[in-house]
């Protein structure tokens, strides 16, 4: 019986997976993770539910945003985000990682996704807010003129969007306004200098094509 030898130096995919199991997240794409999150990004359980991975959905009109997204978490994404053509959407999924389950566990406590208590040291970062926008922010255009932005919160409660408007102003004196939205509640910034010193924040990071964002 002839005996193939084994490859020299071969990482096997299981090897592979184990070391970027062991691979810290650096400071920006922890940023990224967490405003992705904040935004329409969920962290999924891996098959065993002992880990959680993050999963990133966008339409194709956003298929820019979400390669920049995979360009930054590269090492942690296998797959390259492709197209699903029935339902026109990329999608990129991350490994399960110990620091993605220890945000579940400050995100989603009771199963659904809530405000962190610890929210305040995420929204320092600019990035942060920047992702978050990007994600759930809008322009509001009146009169072919800027009128304030939106972050679409509905997602949250009353008082959790009561909590992130005040850390706006307590972390960057930025002044909003928490609105009804059909039964929901949102963020907006309304007054010219809040949105001035919002947009300074955000702008250096915001990708191309959602810079229409910014009105």
């Amino acid at each position: 019986m002839k005996v193939i030898p084994r490859e020299s130096k071969r990482i096997t995919y299981s090897s592979e997976i184990r070391n970027l199991k062991s691979l810290p997240l650096t400071k920006q794409q922890r940023e990224i993770v967490i405003g992705s999150v904040l935004g329409d990004a969920c962290l999924a359980p891996n098959w065993s539910s002992t880990n959680y991975c993050l999963k990133i959905t966008r339409s194709a009109k956003q298929q820019e945003y979400i390669k920049w997204q995979y360009e930054n978490l590269k090492p942690f994404v296998l797959t390259a985000p492709r197209l699903y053509e029935r339902t026109r959407s990329y999608t990129i999924r991350t490994i399960s990682h110990s620091e993605l389950t220890e945000l579940r566990k400050f995100f989603y406590p009771f199963g659904k996704k809530v405000i962190p208590k610890i929210i305040a040291e995420y929204l320092k970062s600019a990035l942060v807010l920047a992702v978050w926008f990007m994600d759930d922010g809008n322009a509001v255009i009146r009169e072919s003129k800027l009128r304030g932005y939106h972050l679409n919160t509905q997602s949250f409660t009353f008082d959790e969007n009561e909590q992130l408007s005040s850390l706006l102003k307590k972390l960057h004196g930025i002044e909003s306004s928490v609105e009804s939205n059909k039964g929901y509640y949102r963020i907006g910034i309304w007054q010219k200098a809040s949105r001035d010193k919002f947009r300074g924040l955000i702008e250096a990071y915001i990708v191309p094509s959602i810079r229409y964002k910014l009105g």
